[in-house]
């Protein structure tokens, strides 16, 4: 029996399934995940660790040796590289493809409270670990600049009122702020000074963590009422700095303004970023995976002017990346292609055939059969990219093809005399297994790369689990620069804001 012949008999049902397939083919098209290539997490993790004051040979020493250590006892890991800088270590860890990133992070887990009694007591912070995607590329970067608001304010307009407002944007997964211009109240002590009233910096250390902690209070109890004692002990500008009291010499009181100089500057003096000749604060705008980027992107971009609208007046927002740019380029070139290819099979079926029926049927059959694949990799978690789109333009091939073989036996049984009806029933039966088995042959050849190892496969594979289209969408995140608020100079303290009361823990120990 021909596959064919229920759908000849029955021409009103084929077209009703005909526009469904074409009404659920746009549908799907307009959900599906738009990206330059299939979204694959690589099971990797960043452990940094921070040491404020400490040199990068005892970074090193102290910190990147202990837990490479420990590190490299993980199994399934197949690469570990480490970075010892001032005052900080960054080591990433990467594990094979097949193991799952949620047991991975159990053993860094482990690993980093195995190495803890290794590490430095007066370590500010314990290592800090996070799941990363190396080939998660921000797809759009954004660049802050102003010539009359100092940068470490622009910073701070940029983390409070853009990163806030774009992190909250569906599909937007992490908003990371680079510039190095984190605002922050800078203690510079003067050694000399130091030394001549007899005092060391770890006196000042101590003087000015004990004179920045914001801790609980207490309350009073009455017989009828009772009162929560509620007062913000943390200090807001450098000009608060200057009067603490260090020690007493003789009497008299010493003070941090007699022994260094405080000044409201940047966090990391060592960082900067450029836009032409300007300095500016960037943002790095990543999506979240499964979603559409392109999407994301325009829908940042339509809140961009309302942003801009509610900064002071001087600071100029730009767009200085858009990832979109080539994969718009790409999806448009391939829709011309296939455009082309559609209507070139046209041409040629009328140029041999002189029949406009037969020159209909392909010109029906190709767009439809484009159209339902849509709903199908819908279905399947497949995303909209260079190679789905490529695979598109190929397979475009193979209906070409059976459509061009089924039309010709089908218009030589009716140049033997025989009614349409009865020429496409026997055309179609004489020749619809044989295009099956051809597809299927095609299909088979292609089969093997499905089980590719390593990252080759995971792309062709493209599974709805790396959409993650069956999970929760991961909390927005906002992440700057430098990780946290504090690193010694001379000494850095964490510059106390408004909205930020009561979530820096106090002067940590070893600033």
């Amino acid at each position: 029996m021909s596959p064919s012949r229920i759908f000849i008999l029955r021409p009103v049902a084929t077209s009703l399934m005909m526009a469904g397939v074409v009404l659920v083919g746009v549908t799907a098209f307009r959900q599906l995940p738009v990206s330059a290539l299939p979204q694959v997490d690589y099971p990797t993790i960043q452990i940094q660790t921070f040491y404020p004051g400490a040199s990068p040979e005892v970074v090193t020493s102290s910190i990147t040796a202990p837990l490479e250590k420990q590190f490299g006892q993980v199994p399934g890991l197949s690469q570990m590289t480490s970075i010892s800088s001032f005052s900080s270590s960054l080591i990433t860890l990467q594990f094979s493809l097949d193991l799952s990133i949620d047991v991975a992070e159990q053993e860094v887990q482990a690993a980093i409270n195995a190495a803890s009694t290794f590490l430095p007591n007066n370590l500010p912070f314990p290592p800090i670990y996070s799941k990363t995607n190396p080939a998660d590329a921000p797809i759009l970067t954004l660049a802050i600049t102003s010539s009359t608001v100092p940068l470490p304010k622009v910073e701070e307009l940029a983390e409070t009122r853009m990163a806030q407002r774009i992190s909250q944007l569906k599909g937007v997964g992490l908003v990371s702020i680079s510039g190095g211009q984190r605002p922050a109240v800078r203690v510079q002590a003067n050694p000399i000074a130091l030394a001549s009233y007899g005092l060391s910096l770890e006196a000042l250390r101590t003087a000015l963590s004990s004179a920045n902690v914001n801790q609980a209070k207490g309350s009073f109890d009455g017989p009828d009422q009772a009162w929560t004692i509620n007062d913000n002990d943390q200090l807001q500008s450098g000009v608060q700095y200057g009067p603490i009291i260090i020690a007493y010499r003789n009497g008299a009181p010493i003070r941090v303004r007699d022994v260094a100089t405080v000044i409201d500057g940047a966090e990391n003096t060592k960082l900067a970023a450029w836009v032409n000749a300007d300095r500016a604060i960037v943002l790095n705008i990543q999506r979240q995976p499964g979603t559409n980027i392109i999407s994301v992107v325009d829908t940042v971009k339509s809140i961009l002017p309302q942003i801009e609208a509610s900064l002071p007046e001087g600071i100029a927002v730009r767009i200085i990346s858009d990832r979109t740019t080539t994969i718009r380029a790409s999806v448009k070139d391939v829709e011309f292609e296939l455009m082309l290819t559609t209507v070139l099979v046209v041409m040629v079926i009328f140029l041999f055939l002189r029949s406009a029926s037969a020159t209909i049927i392909p010109g029906v059959a190709v767009p439809l059969s484009l159209v339902g694949t849509f709903g199908v990799m819908y279905l399947l978690g497949y995303s909209l990219d260079n190679l789905s789109l490529m695979a598109l333009t190929i397979s475009t091939g193979f209906v070409v093809d059976d459509a061009i073989v089924m039309i010709e036996n089908i218009s030589r049984y009716i140049e033997r005399g025989d009614s349409a009806m009865e020429a496409a029933l026997r055309g179609s039966a004489e020749i619809g297994f044989t295009i099956v088995s051809l597809t299927v042959s095609l299909i088979a050849v292609l089969i093997p790369l499905l089980f590719m190892a390593d990252i080759v496969g995971r792309l062709f594979a493209d599974s709805p689990a790396v959409h993650g289209r069956h999970r929760g969408p991961p909390v927005p995140r906002i992440r700057g620069d430098s990780g946290r608020d504090y690193h010694l100079l001379g000494v850095c303290l964490p510059h106390a804001h408004p909205h930020d009361v009561g979530s820096h823990p106090a002067a940590p120990s070893g600033v």
